[in-house]
């Protein structure tokens, strides 16, 4: 016959703080995180920070919308805000990934959600990281409306945390980009990216590794920490008010894979994208990256953006139009090449 069970031993009450949740904490954070969120607020917001879900209403302007929706993370690009104790620009490297993704199919960002995850929450931390969303969602013209603070003892290590974000756009039935229109003789125009944007920082941090840098000393004007950990550039109002004005046949956001790998995947089978390597100039902080890890060119162009992080397919008659509206709206653009007919066997993107 089976002993019952023995009794537990007395002690003292356990809290969940005493599993390593602080409750007060996270309510603190939320407390801050709503006025961030507040400026964010657009028209379609019914109700966002605080409920068990946000309630969003498409636009009335839409008369056939399509919902855009596109997720992300900031990668290892953590791993370096860590060490460097930097915290206020990853929000924005958060938000730049999802809303740049969406556009290139035509698509207004709406709103956006994020997920913040660590072992113990550091509202002072977490803080800083939000402001960055907050910001990220005001130069992409969309409303911060929810998101979760998850805190996991145990999960993470101290000072270390996690990050995910969602967004959702919309764009007209008839308006959407998918790159079927391009035909050879189109040209393709490149936006000047903001640094490495999130890409690559496993191999940025092992080249790091090698060169042993001092992070403070000056890189063409600006500590070399400031440089690698500048926010990916976010595309979307310049890019919304050129589609305004003409015809954008195709967008490809320049994310892991490089132009290689993601141009091509706004073109048709029997396309390809020829690309002049001398029609842009290479950021120091990619010649500086190529030359002390050794990188082969082959290999720059297939992680890195180098310098490039949207490219923009038009018609070439609408090519100087184009590239004249982005420069008076603050974009550093280029032709940087055209698109030909794909010969048997040949890349989609040719680099020469």
């Amino acid at each position: 016959m089976s002993q019952p069970s023995s009794p537990p031993a007395p002690g003292a009450s356990l809290s969940y703080r005493d599993a390593g949740v602080d409750i007060d904490a996270g309510d603190a954070l939320v407390e801050r995180i709503k006025p961030l969120a507040k400026k964010t607020m657009r028209e379609g917001v019914l109700a966002g920070i605080g409920g068990f879900g946000a309630l969003f209403e498409v636009p009335k302007r839409y008369k056939e919308p399509v919902l855009v929706s596109g997720t992300d993370g900031v990668g290892t690009k953590l791993k370096l805000a860590f060490h460097l104790n930097k915290h206020d620009t990853v929000g924005i490297d958060l938000v730049a990934m999802s809303v740049n993704d969406i556009l290139v199919q035509g698509a207004e960002p709406l709103f956006f959600l994020d997920y913040f995850a660590c072992g113990k929450l550091d509202v002072e931390t977490a803080t800083q990281v939000v402001a960055g969303i907050g910001r990220g969602c005001e130069m992409a013209g969309c409303a911060l409306i929810g998101g979760e603070t998850a805190e996991m003892p145990s999960m993470y290590p101290d000072g270390e945390y996690d990050l995910a974000g969602f967004a959702v756009g919309a764009v007209e039935k008839s308006k959407i980009i998918d790159g079927k229109s391009i035909v050879p003789g189109d040209v393709v125009l490149g936006l000047a990216s903001s640094g490495a944007h999130s890409n690559g920082y496993s191999l940025v941090r092992k080249i790091i590794e090698r060169a042993n840098p001092d992070f403070n000393a000056d890189f063409h004007g600006r500590a070399l920490r400031d440089v690698l950990m500048e926010p990916t550039r976010i595309y979307v109002k310049n890019l919304l008010a050129l589609m305004q004005k003409l015809p954008v046949k195709g967008m490809a956001h320049i994310t892991g894979g490089g132009l290689v790998e993601n141009v091509p995947r706004v073109l048709q089978e029997n396309l390809t994208a020829v690309l002049q390597r001398d029609a842009w100039a290479m950021p120091p902080l990619f010649t500086w990256l190529q030359q002390h890890g050794n990188v082969a060119d082959a290999e720059m162009h297939r992680v890195f953006n180098c310098g490039i992080g949207m490219a923009v397919v038009v018609a070439g008659a609408d090519a100087d139009a184009a590239l004249a509206q982005l420069m008076a709206a603050g974009e550093t653009v280029a032709r940087i090449g055209v698109i030909a007919e794909r010969l048997p066997g040949q890349a989609q993107t040719v680099v020469q």
